[in-house]
Order: C-alpha cells, then structure tokens, then sequence
C-alpha cells in the first residue's frame, strides 16, 4: 500500500448538551466509505461504548448518533487531514489538526478522551495548547490493539462514565 493525502470528509457528532468528547486520530478506509465513526466491523468502539453506557450495540448510523447526543457524548477525530498507508495509524505524517474550538465553544466539554497513541500524542501536540483541557488517554478500540481483550477495554474505558 502506498500513502495517500487523505481528508476527513465528515463532520462530528454533537450538539449543545455534549459533556465529555471522544477523540479518535483519523478515520479507518472503512469508517472513511461509509462516512461515520468506527465502521469497521471488527473495531471494538461500539460495543465498548454500548457497555460503558449499558446500552445496546447500535445497529446502524442513525442509532449511533442518537446514543451519543443522548448520552451527552461529542465524537470527532484529532486529524482533519494528512498522509497516511491504508489505516495505520503508525504511518500518519503531514497532520493537520481539526479545529476543536467548533466544538469547545458549543458545548460545555468537561473532559477529553482520547482512543488509542496517535490520538493522544497528535491531541498534546495540536489542540491541548488551543483547549488547556489535558485528555485521558485511553486504549485504542482498533483491532490492531489485539492485546486488549474486549473486556479489558470495556474495563479501561468506564472511566468516561465515572
């Protein structure tokens, strides 16, 4: 595979009622086909999500974004673009960060959570001057985190309920 410039292309999920915000670094080809956050299959996002929240696995996009808005929960990504091979986060180069402020000024964010390394590490670089909010990072949801099992990171992630 060959890098590729790659932007975004969707917009993040929140409104004026989101408490916490969930950052992921770039959306997977996957996610990026289909338009919305975590659309792999295998990626473990949402069935981590539904059990932190003790809700049911979304079936489809509009239930996902219903899940969140109700839950107070704003998802985006810390890249708006940049280069990357195929999903791998460990090839990213070139970032441009989204502007977070789009949502900071919109909501009223009490704490950032970022899924997975990349995320965390391009959040402290690029919008943690911008945003004086320190993330907890947490580990990612990928299926390239093999070492975590499902339920170790349905473990780790029910910090963002508490």
């Amino acid at each position: 595979m060959e890098m590729t410039h790659v932007t975004h292309g969707f917009p993040p999920v929140f409104d004026e009622k989101s408490k916490i915000l969930i950052l992921g670094s770039m959306p997977s080809v996957k996610s990026r086909e289909v338009s919305f956050y975590y659309g792999h299959p295998q990626n473990r996002f949402w069935r981590v999500l539904s059990a932190v929240l003790g809700e049911e696995i979304p079936p489809d996009i509009p239930a996902k974004r219903e899940i969140l808005l109700r839950r107070g929960v704003a998802l985006w990504d810390v890249i708006a673009e940049c280069d990357i091979t195929g999903s791998s986060d460990s090839s990213i180069r070139n970032v441009v960060p989204n502007d977070l402020s789009l949502i900071i000024s919109a909501a009223h964010i009490s704490a950032i959570f970022t899924n997975g390394s990349a995320a965390t590490s391009i959040y402290k670089k690029y919008q943690l001057p911008q945003t004086g909010i320190p993330s907890v990072p947490l580990p990612s949801t990928s299926p390239a985190n093999a070492a975590w099992s499902l339920d170790r990171l349905i473990k780790a992630w029910s910090v963002i309920v508490r």
